[in-house]
């Protein structure tokens, strides 16, 4: 599965997402290739899924393989949140 983690400058904050995304999916035995981009990026490329802040719901409104999180440095919610994505789109 091909994850990315997205921020305005893919940078900063989707580097510190990354990381928390990499820790919840391990903790889920989940195996991904996680990779950080800023917003321009990631809207020409094909992706299984996109994590990002909440800050970018708008951005992301269209699309459905988005999990937004509150606190990116939260591992406990990343985890939740990618479990209940993955649950819901088993296939």
């Amino acid at each position: 599965m091909q994850v990315v983690c997205v921020c305005g400058m893919g940078m900063g904050t989707s580097l510190i997402m990354k990381m928390t995304v990499d820790k919840a999916l391990r903790d889920l035995g989940v195996e991904a290739d996680i990779e950080h981009w800023d917003a321009g990026t990631v809207g020409g490329k094909s992706v299984d899924l996109i994590v990002t802040s909440e800050d970018f719901a708008e951005r992301f409104a269209d699309q459905k393989n988005v999990v937004y999180l509150k606190n990116v440095l939260n591992a406990q919610e990343a985890k939740e949140k990618l479990r209940a994505y993955l649950e819901e789109n088993k296939g």
